[in-house]
């Protein structure tokens, strides 16, 4: 979106500690801090980063935000997955405009907006009904702010087990941040068209690896588990080193193919295992 900030939008406000502060701009409304209150009228009508200043004379910066900010800002019950892992579900479930994607596990909502804003069309199962909302609610404030492009028809949201089967036929990809996705291979395989491809994202290797068993003995192929560490860098003249923090294990991102004859080939190809014909060359 471009042009001046306004009403209605969300906007990020941010101090000079560079802690942000999420807020939907309204005319007459004010942003009470512990520096002083932001009157949005200030706010609305200015330029996408400019400055502001609190009766106190505080200065903020006021920004769009960008989605990974969003996500990370948000209100929501559920823990989100990261932005470094929504980047990397984005690749390896090679995500597409008018993809029909399955989320089983909305949360809330984090991951339905990246697929969103990649240009597919999802349907979320959920069997909370409070995730459920709250994600709807997520993307709806997204949607409004101009974040993503979607239309309303291409989200969909609905109270229901996956666990108990999958009620979508020929999609592209499905996508489970559930604790026991080996309970969904088998729906999988009734849902997802030829070719189509399976993404869990798991907090612990004992759930992946009951996951690649499932795998091993089902229609799916070329499965492979990684997980995304992201690690910053101080630099500030000559003081370049990498910084004390860093967003390290987070979960793990098990993705596979499945193949068009189920028979006779279940399984092969999985990176890590003994034959890898359908896996990358080593490193040397």
């Amino acid at each position: 979106m471009r042009g001046s900030l306004r009403a209605g939008e969300r906007v990020l406000l941010v101090d000079n500690k560079r802690r942000r502060h999420l807020v939907t701009l309204a005319a007459g409304a004010k942003f009470h801090t512990h520096a002083g209150i932001v009157e949005h009228d200030q706010v609305i009508g200015q330029a996408d980063g400019a400055s502001v200043r609190t009766g106190a004379g505080a200065r903020y910066v006021a920004l769009r935000p960008t989605l990974a900010e969003v996500i990370l800002e948000m209100p929501r019950g559920a823990q989100v997955i990261y932005p470094k892992d929504l980047a990397a579900i984005g690749m390896l479930a090679d995500i597409y405009p008018g993809a029909r994607v399955l989320e089983a596990g909305v949360g809330s909502g984090a991951l339905s907006m990246a697929l969103l804003r990649a240009g597919a069309q999802v349907v979320g199962y959920e069997i909370r009904p409070d995730f459920a909302a709250r994600a709807e609610k997520n993307v709806a404030a997204l949607a409004g702010s101009g974040l993503i492009g979607s239309s309303p028809a291409a989200y969909r949201v609905e109270e229901r087990d996956a666990y108990e089967g999958i009620g979508e036929f020929d999609l592209d990809r499905v996508i489970l941040d559930l604790p026991e996705p080996w309970r969904v291979v088998g729906h999988a395989e009734v849902a997802l068209r030829p070719g189509g491809i399976l993404l869990a994202y798991l907090p612990s290797i004992t759930q992946v690896s009951q996951l690649r068993e499932a795998l091993s003995i089902s229609g799916f192929a070329m499965a492979e588990t990684l997980e995304v560490l992201q690690r910053t860098w101080h630099i500030e003249g000559r003081s370049v080193r990498p910084d004390h923090r860093m967003v390290a294990h987070t979960g793990f991102l098990t993705h596979a193919r499945l193949l068009a004859d189920h028979q006779g080939e279940q399984g092969c190809g999985s990176a890590g295992d003994g034959d890898r014909t359908n896996s990358h060359p080593e490193p040397r």
